[in-house]
């Protein structure tokens, strides 16, 4: 009954998708209410399943991989629908869209979502850490969504090949204001994360620790050359993507050696 909503949701992603790819086939490309509409009956849907699945299990629903991704895709769309009017960037959810797409058709395909027999007590610092956790995760993607949109427009006009789309991109200048905006963002919602994992009451696995904090870092390190003006902005847009997909595939590791330890 769940995963229903979420294949419900996955299409209204790959509606937007579509009608994005057909816009761009014709040669222009007219952001309209369509895809934010569409992504929003998305984000409706996997709020549903997440409700549904919490309900079931007595928790949080962050228990396996297939619901870490879905909670992932959730957290992106819900930070887009916040921040995205907010700094005008209308255009974001053509490139929003197809991520919550791959992530949320990868968990359905994947065979990762295994049921947990055993309910566990609800621990609040448990629950907070792993949740305020993934939603930094959002905020980390979306920087890595203006990042592409950022390199997207520096390259057309770098070579002088103006096509449709790059009349609906905001200003590099936005669009790097934008980017520093949500590392900002992703960063405290992370190390809020981090310290909530201390008061858990919980032996702290050192693998998890050692990729948490990896990753703390590295953001940490992106945002320190921001700062001090020593990363020019293409390359700080060019590291939101690799620090992303860094922090994707430890989110991974460390959840498929969880799943896969005997207990």
């Amino acid at each position: 009954m769940d995963r229903q909503l979420i294949l419900l949701s996955t299409l209204c992603y790959a509606v937007a998708v579509a009608h994005t790819l057909a816009t761009l086939r014709h040669g222009v490309f007219h952001p309209r209410r369509f895809n934010f509409v569409a992504i929003a009956l998305g984000f409706v849907l996997q709020s549903a399943f997440l409700y549904v699945r919490g309900h079931a299990i007595g928790r949080c629903p962050i228990t396996n991989l297939f619901e870490v991704f879905i909670f992932l895709a959730w957290s992106i769309a819900l930070i887009y629908l916040a921040v995205g009017p907010a700094y005008r960037l209308s255009l974001m959810g053509a490139f929003t869209a197809p991520l919550v797409l791959l992530i949320q058709g990868f968990a359905l395909l994947a065979p990762v979502d295994m049921p947990h027999s055993v309910r566990i007590a609800v621990n609040p610092w448990l629950e907070f850490h792993a949740s305020i956790s993934m939603m930094a995760y959002g905020a980390f993607a979306l920087s890595c969504v203006a990042g592409v949109m950022y390199l997207v427009q520096e390259r057309q006009l770098k070579t002088h090949q103006l096509h449709s789309i790059f009349y609906h991109l905001p200003p590099l200048t936005n669009l790097f204001a934008a980017i520093t905006r949500l590392l900002w963002f992703g960063f405290a919602l992370y190390t809020a994360g981090l310290v909530a994992g201390f008061f858990t009451g919980q032996p702290l696995p050192w693998v998890k620790m050692i990729a948490a904090f990896a990753v703390w870092i590295f953001y940490g390190a992106i945002l320190q050359g921001r700062h001090l003006h020593r990363v020019a902005p293409k390359r700080i847009a060019a590291l939101c993507i690799l620090a992303f997909t860094a922090a994707v595939s430890v989110l991974w590791a460390i959840n498929f050696v969880s799943e896969n330890r005997p207990s």
